[in-house]
């Protein structure tokens, strides 16, 4: 197997800094974790792009849960968006629903517009559609999608690891919708990889996990160095 993807939520510099001396492969940057993460300020952004030589992804989303808003909100996170474009943020993440529980592919298509064919990661949103494999299938073609950021039930992983492992089995088998790679993340812990490299899983996220006593404190280098080891192992 080639060597896994760690992927490290970053509120800041700080962050940013202690993740890539920990052998991070990638940032995802937000703020306001209270929120379960909402899209940083070009200023923050500009400061960890400069301070860093990881790719950083950064977070289109402007409240709390999977709901885009009203047009009004769209239009100011699409705006925000262009804001960050230019920039210079190249990767971001995303992911909406519509009141039935599937994908919001208008408010998907009006920000994929700003992005312009930038890569870019579906957020666990997946964990709360009310049909996995139709939310897939419905996102599969739209355009720079490369990961879905999944932990295979809105519990976590430690519940969803059999969902996990047999989304792995289709990616592999080449099913419709699962062309994405896979990232495991929400809840992760060290004990949940083997059964996930094992399943052929190799993109993983973390966030509290990457700090010592949760959002609390700032990213820990060992920390991240810890998960660097285990999944290099």
């Amino acid at each position: 197997m080639s060597r896994p993807i760690l992927e490290v939520i970053a509120l800041d510099t700080e962050d940013a800094v202690a993740a890539e001396a920990g052998g991070a492969d990638r940032l995802e940057l937000v703020t306001d974790m209270s929120a379960d993460g909402l899209t940083p300020s070009v200023e923050t952004f500009s400061a960890v792009r400069a301070a860093v030589d990881l790719p950083v992804r950064v977070m289109l989303r402007a409240t709390n849960g999977f709901a885009a808003g009203d047009p009004e909100a769209l239009a100011a996170l699409c705006a925000r968006a262009r804001e960050l474009r230019a920039a210079g943020a190249t990767e971001f993440v995303l992911g909406f629903l519509d009141p039935s529980g599937g994908p919001d592919l208008a408010a998907l298509d009006a920000l994929l517009r700003e992005l312009d064919g930038c890569t870019w990661t579906f957020h666990r949103a997946l964990d709360h559609a009310t049909d996995r494999t139709a939310l897939r299938k419905a996102i599969a073609e739209l355009p720079g999608l490369d990961t879905v950021l999944t932990a295979g039930t809105a519990e976590g992983v430690g519940a969803g690891l059999h969902v996990l492992c047999g989304e792995a089995a289709r990616a592999a088998a080449g099913d419709v919708g699962y062309e994405a790679r896979i990232m495991a993340g929400g809840g992760l812990n060290l004990g949940h990889v083997p059964a996930l490299r094992q399943a052929g899983l190799d993109a993983f996220h973390i966030g509290g996990a990457a700090r010592l006593n949760g959002w609390s404190t700032p990213v820990s280098a060992p920390a991240v160095e810890r998960w660097r080891a285990s999944l290099d192992a």
